[in-house]
């Protein structure tokens, strides 16, 4: 039981944490904070939060557990100002989809309380943002990463895990590193190539007569290209080698794939499609069977 819960950033995934935690009957009182008061009144008509704290200052006092669920780039003044309130019990994790820079803030501004900030990273969102976005069930049978420092105390860890398994999530442990290096690939890379496809659309002399023509396939391709601008350009730049390592590796298989155009190998392109088509199966079947 979270007797006092603050989330800082009460959007999809704070509001959506709040929501799981509350229907699980797992926290007595929930306290939201954010810079948007209209979020937040949003929030609290919901149901998310039972109320909105006036400042970090004030909601942190006696609080059990605070997530940071706000832009990575807004780690920093959000730790800033929580590290003159922090109780010593208190347990601080976060949400952010990067998590070496999340750590070197955290070493910067709670370098007495890195014994119980525990980094973490639900794998769980959608497009939509912002409290109305938020549903309970967001993280059931959803992967969460956590990724302790050596500092950590492990009943501090022990918690934060049992808090997104309430939720219904599974919870792995990785290294920062591993972390950054394989969300660049399979979650990075991706947003940036739906952006850029529909940038590239958007910005064509006959861009209205081509958005006429688009179907499935280019909505599915392009649906995450209506995720938050802010938030994925935080999350690009905290991320930035691991993600033009992967930028350069995508366009070593474009150049592949050029060639065989070029050539009218036909041959090679259904080898290529079809491997790809089978691993994209196995994937599925993998999720399904989870």
């Amino acid at each position: 039981m979270i007797n006092k819960l603050v989330i800082v950033g009460v959007g999809l995934i704070g509001g959506s944490l709040a929501l799981a935690l509350r229907q699980a009957g797992a926290v007595r009182e929930i306290i939201g904070v954010g810079r948007s008061r209209e979020n937040l009144e949003t929030a609290r008509a919901l149901g998310i939060i039972d109320r909105i704290g006036t400042s970090l200052a004030d909601a942190a006092h006696e609080a059990d557990v605070i997530v940071l669920a706000v832009p990575v780039a807004a780690m920093q003044p959000a730790m800033r100002e929580l590290a003159l309130h922090l109780a010593p019990a208190t347990i601080v994790t976060d949400v952010g989809s990067t998590k070496r820079d999340v750590i070197t803030c955290a070493r910067q501004h709670l370098p007495e309380h890195l014994g119980r900030f525990i980094p973490g990273h639900p794998i769980a969102g959608a497009e939509k943002s912002g409290a109305a976005a938020a549903f309970a069930n967001l993280f059931q049978g959803r992967n969460v990463v956590v990724t302790p420092l050596p500092e950590n105390e492990t009943e501090a860890v022990s918690r934060i895990a049992s808090m997104w398994q309430t939720c219904g999530a599974t919870v792995n442990t990785m290294s920062a590193q591993k972390h950054d290096e394989i969300f660049a690939a399979v979650s990075h890379l991706p947003h940036l190539l739906s952006f850029a496809l529909v940038e590239d659309i958007a910005f064509r002399a006959n861009a209205k007569e081509l958005f006429s023509y688009a179907a499935g396939g280019f909505r599915d391709f392009t649906r995450i290209a209506g995720s938050h601008p802010e938030m994925w350009r935080d999350i690009c730049l905290a991320n930035r080698d691991a993600l033009i390592r992967e930028i350069d590796t995508y366009q070593s298989q474009l150049d592949r794939l050029r060639g065989m155009l070029e050539q009218s190998d036909g041959k090679s392109l259904e080898e290529v499609f079809g491997h790809a088509r089978t691993a994209r199966a196995e994937w599925l079947a993998g999720k399904q069977d989870s």
